[in-house]
């Protein structure tokens, strides 16, 4: 199948102006990064946060640049309650009020079932499940009390198909799918809307580093499209569920790949 061509970058129309915004994982090339250079682009004002501070800051600095006063940063570790509530913390004392969380965070890696370790399943499990629920149950905990707001979280179609070696992050992400819709429901009372992106391939370095070729190849083949998805596509949606246009959207879960099944 000949892949469809990746399409031109599109530019902010100011879906979030006036928005303020907690981004984890925003560090690297991947999706976090690429939301929180959309976020800013739509006029969002952005706290980003990562558990590498070295990466953090490098990236705040090449942001910073283009969006001087609108972004700044919070190194994080989502597995430590103390670091999270601190995170949110510098948001309220910075901004006053927190409008969107991004969780983003969530953690990989390739074992069969048969051989995998209690601290393999229990790292991933940590991070990519614990860390979105300690993030989601803190966002939560602020927004209840401006009554408005808005959560997204990164799953995955791992949630729903499955792939060998890969049951520690299905798994993860399956939770996180339903930590969301019941989320969602709980937070409906306070005017806080809850929702997640589903991505499958979404081509960075890093991906590229740890994922052998022949995968990439397999998986990039299924894709509708015949391609891998642009970390900034994800990101648009992501933009999508935060601003105004999904007003009426909550508990659901909408998949950024033709990989659902």
């Amino acid at each position: 199948m000949t892949g469809v061509e990746s399409p031109a970058y599109v530019p902010g129309h100011g879906l979030l102006k006036g928005r303020t915004a907690v981004i984890t994982a925003a560090a690297g090339a991947g999706i976090g990064g690429a939301t929180a250079r959309r976020f800013l682009e739509e006029g969002a004002r952005v706290l980003i946060s990562d558990a590498h501070p070295r990466r953090l800051k490098e990236h705040e600095t090449r942001l910073a640049r283009e969006f001087p006063g609108a972004v700044t940063a919070t190194p994080c570790d989502v597995t430590d309650e103390s670091q999270v509530r601190a995170l949110f913390a510098t948001a309220e004392r910075e901004h006053g009020r927190l409008d969107v969380v991004v969780n983003n965070a969530g953690l990989g890696g390739t074992s069969d079932l048969a051989d995998m370790t209690d601290e393999q399943w229990s790292r991933v499990l940590d991070v990519t499940l614990n860390g979105t629920f300690r993030c989601t149950r803190a966002a939560l905990r602020s927004m209840r009390e401006s009554g408005a707001g808005v959560i997204v979280n990164n799953a995955s179609v791992l949630g729903w198909r499955a792939q060998a070696g890969q049951a520690h992050y299905a798994a993860a992400k399956a939770g996180v799918m339903a930590l969301t819709r019941c989320a969602a429901v709980e937070a409906a009372e306070y005017g806080v809307r809850v929702n997640a992106v589903a991505p499958s391939l979404a081509m960075h370095p890093h991906l590229a580093s740890v994922t052998t070729p022949e995968l990439l190849a397999e998986l990039t083949a299924r894709e509708a499209f015949g391609r891998y998805a642009e970390p900034w596509e994800v990101a648009n949606v992501i933009v999508f569920l935060a601003s105004g246009y999904s007003s009426y959207l909550t508990g659901e879960v909408v998949s950024v790949s033709s990989q659902r099944a």
